[in-house]
């Protein structure tokens, strides 16, 4: 099967990466940093990078590897080469190679390589290349059998949806911008009704997290979720959780996946029923 180079920017670059990113994770369950869902999320707030051309290698079934950047800020860019397990026609070290040609092309300052601790290849390519080992991260999943029983709000909170509140203020408006709703509604993965907010009897919101289901995968999301510093240590993360997880079963994912970096974030999910089962660590490069 040939396999062809395009390139694409904007929402027909987010498209080949969901294609590409569903088509790794149907190849396989668990191997690979991130899913679809993943890259929507991060299309929550214009970047720089919306316009950068992202580079594909695309075969007669759709995407087989991609090139995905992204920046976080002016100078901080994040470079994803991802490339479909046990896909053939395209060369790993090419794209690793190729990944970062392009994103210190277009990076103002440093840039970050995120590689799962299981990929032997990207590992030695990180090390050849003389990136710097820089913090990790932890992947943890969860069987929808093994999900739990959704926990109770304490008295003087309630849980509401974007879709019984399509009009109000997004609570993520503080950190994304006043159009993360559009843009969180341009994701072909958003669901109004998994995207959860607890609030104080008075309207205030105390703590809010996305939960994404996708449906040719069969996989959720948990991303993100946060509860205001003054509401903290009333049981809000684990009963918002309990709920959204319910929510994503209900739509039919089979397993729900969950990524964190703290100590207090394992504890959380691991007291939900999540086992944590790889690690990533995140490669840095400057452009001095």
């Amino acid at each position: 099967m040939s396999v062809r180079q395009v390139r694409a920017a904007g929402l027909e670059a987010l498209m080949l990466a969901t294609h590409l990113l569903q088509r790794a994770r149907r190849a396989d369950p668990q191997a690979g940093l991130w899913e679809a869902a993943d890259v929507q999320w991060w299309w929550r707030t214009p970047r720089r990078s919306d316009d950068v051309e992202k580079l594909f290698w695309i075969d007669d079934d759709g995407p087989v590897a991609g090139v995905l950047l992204t920046s976080w800020t002016e100078d901080d860019w994040q470079c994803d080469p991802v490339v479909v397990p046990g896909a053939s026609g395209v060369d790993r070290d090419v794209v690793w190679r190729r990944a970062l040609e392009h994103v210190a092309a277009h990076a103002g300052g440093a840039f970050e390589v995120p590689v799962s601790d299981d990929d032997d290849v990207f590992r030695e390519l990180a090390r050849r290349d003389r990136l710097i080992a820089g913090h990790q991260d932890s992947t943890a999943w969860m069987d929808a059998a093994d999900r739990p029983a959704v926990t109770a709000l304490r008295e003087g909170f309630v849980l509401v949806d974007r879709a019984q509140l399509r009009d109000a203020p997004h609570p993520l408006r503080h950190r994304s911008g006043n159009g993360v709703a559009q843009r969180l509604a341009e994701c072909s993965l958003y669901d109004p009704s998994l995207d959860l907010a607890v609030e104080t009897r008075d309207g205030r919101v105390a703590g809010y997290s996305l939960y994404w289901f996708d449906p040719t995968t069969e996989v959720g999301l948990v991303e993100p979720v946060r509860v205001e510093d003054e509401f903290q240590r009333h049981g809000l993360a684990r009963a918002m959780l309990s709920a959204g997880i319910d929510r994503v079963v209900a739509r039919g994912a089979r397993r729900v996946k969950v990524s964190y970096e703290t100590d207090a974030a394992a504890a959380l999910y691991q007291g939900l029923g999540f086992r944590r089962t790889s690690t990533a660590t995140w490669y840095r490069a400057s452009s001095e």
